[in-house]
């Protein structure tokens, strides 16, 4: 089924305009220096992550042995 002409117009223009107001959203952010702002919530912990892989790893040998 082929998709008629003006359908296909529509489409590409819809595409075009949210490509551009993306473009203009991100030059407006470089701008105003929005990138720059750290990301909310805490600072990463190596120690937090370290224990979270261990008991990760952990459930992972505990599961491997439990279907034997």
């Amino acid at each position: 089924m082929p998709i008629k002409p003006q359908i296909l117009a529509a489409i590409s223009g819809a595409v075009s305009a949210y490509i551009a107001a993306e473009e203009v959203a991100c030059q407006a952010a470089a701008l105003t220096g929005a990138a720059a702002v750290a990301a909310p919530g805490p600072a990463v912990s190596l120690w937090a992550l370290a224990g979270r892989s261990q008991a990760m790893q952990l459930r992972l040998l505990m599961q491997r042995r439990s279907l034997r």
